[in-house]
């Protein structure tokens, strides 16, 4: 049976709290948690697919007492992460570019682990309780898999404790990683797109009981971000082919990015003479988008000039007729507000009518 939706949750939350403070009031306390009461968000952007082995498997892996194969027959582990106490085995093929992916968030774990071993971290984990009487990691999944490396399962540690699932748990966590120096920019981006979502809802509901949604202003303070911080997730969550890109590892700055998106947005406004992109010029913007990231030069073609034709004058009289009659306020039978100028078929034929009308009527 499936819990909630979103919009029962905050149904409920609105009904005792006002809105301002929805994202405010969350009281939490510092506690010290043993790790195997805890367990990360499989649907969380930080996290990737980890088997958390108890700390005596863990020995014997780290002792190469198992062998890979052995280990990925008996926890059925092919494409995850096995981690434990001082042991992490990346089980997933080593031709895949998930194979490169898990590796560097393995280097990243190793090396923080390192300083988990000697020092407290700074900013802790955050969880919140579970209905089992374990919970559920919200925030700094990182941290937490580098405490189960230096510590192991068995091992406890400080984490931020929520007193309840926070109101909108996506929009919570981009909140505190927003500023995180350190996290992939695809993370940011898939992070910036579950929080969109979740205050979409809310908009949706206070427009219902309002009769007004959130400013764009309203969205990027309960986001924690600037305006301008805004403008760049918005730009770069608009096509696919940047997500894509980030997923699968492209490193460019975000700065970066957002120039060759607008460019190519600026080109076909340019190209089609309108100022809304269509639902057609967003999947040439896509596509163009992709070419760029991959490399694929767009190959060149060559306009095809317009041709005008005016045909041939016949006579002295027609010609003066032409040059020094206004041509337009003729009563021809042509509205010529309703001739598209920009194609050379129809103002030739436009053009030839024009002329049949004047040796016909004009010149008797």
């Amino acid at each position: 049976m499936s819990g909630p939706s979103l919009e029962q949750k905050l149904t409920a939350e609105l009904n005792r709290m006002d809105f301002s403070k929805i994202l405010i009031e969350q009281p939490y306390e510092y506690k010290s948690i043993f790790l195997n009461r805890i367990q990360p968000d499989q649907k969380n952007a930080r996290f990737f697919p980890a088997v958390i082995v108890p700390d005596q498997l863990a020995y014997q892996i780290a002792t190469k007492r198992l062998s890979k194969a052995q280990l990925i027959e008996r926890l059925d582990c092919r494409d995850q992460v096995v981690i434990g106490k001082s042991c992490i085995l990346n089980c997933f093929h080593s031709s895949s570019f998930d194979w490169k992916k898990a590796n560097a968030s393995i280097a990243s774990i190793i090396e923080l682990a390192a300083n988990v071993s000697v020092s407290e971290l700074i900013q802790v984990p955050t969880i919140y309780p579970l209905d089992d009487n374990s919970y559920q990691l919200l925030t700094g999944h990182r941290r937490f898999f580098a405490m189960l490396y230096a510590n192991g399962i068995d091992g406890a540690a400080h984490f931020k404790v929520y007193n309840q699932k926070p109101s909108l748990p996506r929009t919570k966590q981009f909140q505190e990683n927003a500023s995180r120096e350190d996290l992939p920019q695809y993370g940011k981006l898939q992070a910036f797109q579950e929080a969109i979502l979740e205050l979409e809802t809310l908009s949706a509901m206070r427009q219902r009981t309002e009769n007004k949604g959130l400013t764009v202003r309203e969205i990027a303070s309960l986001l924690g971000i600037s305006m301008g911080a805004f403008d760049n997730y918005n730009v770069l969550t608009r096509y696919p082919a940047v997500i894509e890109a980030f997923q699968n590892g492209n490193s460019l700055p975000f700065i970066a990015m957002k120039k060759i998106v607008l460019s190519e947005e600026q080109r076909i406004r340019k190209k089609t003479g309108q100022t809304i992109l269509n639902v057609e010029h967003k999947r040439a913007v896509n596509k163009k988008i992709q070419d760029i990231l991959n490399n694929i030069k767009t190959p060149v073609t060559v306009e095809k000039k317009k041709r005008y034709r005016l045909g041939t004058v016949e006579s002295p009289e027609l010609m003066k007729f032409i040059l020094t009659e206004n041509l337009l306020e003729l009563d021809c039978g042509i509205d010529w507000n309703q001739v598209d100028w920009e194609l050379p078929k129809a103002v030739n034929e436009a053009f030839e009518h024009l002329l049949n009308y004047i040796k016909e009527q004009k010149l008797k």
